[in-house]
């Protein structure tokens, strides 16, 4: 007789729950912002019936925490009702899962995932997060969309791509900024690879061609996980275009092979002529998008003279879902953030000053792991105070807590915790949404 082991995405702190709830007037230690009305969201996998067969699969759930005059007054986790979710698979662009991040552009709110088309859901009191169902920008929409877009703080416009099996294997899309999609062209790639992220400055938006390339055999055999390989001898570059040329050339430019899944920021030097990317990076993936090591703080300065690219390692401690400012996308954000989760090294979430180099972390204690940390501005300033929300699940009570730490004295305690019914599973991204103006 013969077992199969229970895979590690469905024990612990990562395993799903079973149902929908609703609880109101969530206990609080500390104090809670007054400023704060509004809603803190977060997508991630939560299977619905049976293991997922990686990660990365699980049918979409939104955890939301409603903030109120300083009352933590509800939290709410709903799956997202995509045509899968339903049992209805036949057309891959409106069959993904939902899973993976969630953010608002033009009024909309956008359950995401990089197989397929978005999922609009809806924050209206009363009927918090309801799926709306599938949104295509109108019908112009005809591949995948990233679940990282870009908001450009200046225009407003929606910055994205959308990667697939067959050629043109990228495509990169723009939105203005009332939802309209303005631009869609092809990204010569030779083949298809896993780009889960891109990058945008103030003049250029950049894409990562990394050698996690596409299995065809293994996506055709039918066999679960992740039909893609660690392939270093594809080779790695970036793309940089124009943004005020989207149809024009892209420029390629090598960069040893290695993987990243998120980008933190990049902006723009010496008039424009260089291009600074921050990244958490890899230095290789096992096939099937299994991590063979951790990711670390690195940056990379594009000089678009030279056609040179310089790669350097900012800070060696293990880090992930690294999250800035907003409203700094695609300028010289002084601060990012990113944590560690509770592996070899304490959980942690992490401050990093991009210019001077330093590094303020705030500790969880053992058993404690973080989700993503997302800024929350506490005034009309770029760059200027606030705090960090982030779901921390407790090991020892099988519970999670919503943490608020203050951004700018990150060692300290936190500002409140509010604490959860139950664990809330560990997942992907969110935002912080504060209530659409009347």
């Amino acid at each position: 007789m013969t077992t199969t082991a229970t895979p590690p995405h469905m024990l612990g702190g990562y395993a799903p729950v079973p149902d929908e709830i609703t609880v109101t007037d969530l206990p609080v230690t500390g104090t809670i912002p007054p400023e704060l009305t509004g809603w803190y969201l977060r997508n991630g996998p939560n299977p619905r019936e049976a293991a997922s067969a990686h990660w990365f699969l699980g049918e979409g759930m939104v955890h939301g925490v409603r903030f109120e005059d300083g009352r933590a007054t509800s939290y709410r986790n709903r799956w997202v009702r995509t045509k899968a979710f339903t049992g209805d698979t036949a057309d891959r662009l409106t069959s993904g899962p939902a899973n993976t991040h969630i953010v608002r552009h033009g009024e909309r709110t956008l359950a995401l995932v990089e197989s397929s088309f978005p999922y609009e859901l809806t924050c209206k009191t009363g009927h918090e997060l309801e799926t709306l169902g599938v949104y295509d920008f109108g019908g112009r929409l005809c591949t995948p969309m990233t679940a990282h877009p870009k908001i450009c703080p200046t225009t407003g416009e929606l910055h994205f791509f959308g990667y697939g099996p067959t050629p043109p294997y990228v495509t990169y899309h723009r939105a203005d900024a009332t939802g309209e999609l303005t631009v869609s062209r092809p990204i010569d790639v030779p083949a298809l690879t896993m780009m889960h992220d891109f990058h945008l400055t103030a003049g250029h938006v950049v894409f990562m061609d990394l050698p996690v390339v596409f299995n065809k055999a293994q996506a055709l055999s039918g066999r679960p996980g992740m039909p893609f390989d660690w392939t270093p001898e594809y080779g790695a570059r970036l793309g940089v275009l124009r943004r005020d040329d989207p149809y024009g050339t892209v420029r390629w430019f090598e960069i040893e092979p290695c993987f990243v899944y998120h980008s933190l920021n990049a902006h723009e030097e010496e008039n424009g002529t260089r291009l600074v990317l921050h990244v958490i990076r890899y230095d290789s993936l096992g096939d099937g998008v299994h991590l063979t090591g951790h990711g670390s703080l690195w940056r990379w300065s594009i000089d678009l003279v030279t056609g040179s690219v310089r790669e350097e390692l900012l800070d060696d401690r293990p880090a992930e879902f690294p999250r800035i400012d907003d409203r700094l996308a695609g300028l010289d954000a002084r601060y990012g953030h990113a944590v560690t989760g509770n592996g070899p090294t304490a959980g942690a979430i992490h401050r990093y000053d991009l210019h001077d180099g330093a590094v303020t972390s705030h500790l969880l204690g053992p058993g404690r792991t973080p989700g993503e940390a997302v800024f929350v501005a506490a005034d009309g300033a770029p760059g200027g105070d606030g705090w960090l929300m982030a779901f921390v699940y407790d090991a020892a009570t099988d519970r999670s807590d919503l943490v608020i730490l203050d951004a700018g004295d990150l060692a300290a305690p936190p500002v409140a915790a509010i604490h959860l019914p139950r664990r809330v599973p560990a997942g992907f991204h969110g935002n912080w949404l504060l209530d659409p103006a009347v």
